[in-house]
């Protein structure tokens, strides 16, 4: 089984920057990709990120240039450095892993962008 722990959510002012971190225990070898999914109110769930095995990036396109995801192998952690954010990006924001083929999701983190 594998455990994904989420932190660094929060309330920040339009234009600031907040850093998400999840870190995985527990049967997690064979790590194929991690990232990030978000969920906004009265929305579906939408992927916003992953970083696969090789240190390839991907990124949904309302983020693109604002948004970084990096990973520390040796602490089996990633990180959403979020920056210029915007109400809009207000949302739970969920860690997920792939690990032998299996999803799996953290208990998620809230971001609120707000004046």
């Amino acid at each position: 089984q594998v455990q994904l722990l989420e932190s660094g959510g929060g309330l920040v002012h339009p234009g600031g920057s907040l850093r998400l971190s999840c870190t995985a225990s527990g049967i997690i070898f064979s790590i194929n990709a991690m990232g990030w999914y978000r969920q906004a109110p009265g929305k579906e769930r939408e992927w916003v990120t992953m970083i696969d095995s090789d240190g390839g990036t991907n990124y949904v396109d309302s983020v693109k240039g604002r948004f970084t995801i990096s990973r520390d192998s040796t602490k089996y952690t990633v990180y959403l450095q979020m920056n210029s954010l915007k109400p809009e990006d207000t949302a739970v924001y969920y860690c997920w892993a792939v690990v032998r083929g299996n999803n799996y999701w953290g208990l998620g983190t809230q971001v609120t962008v707000s004046s």
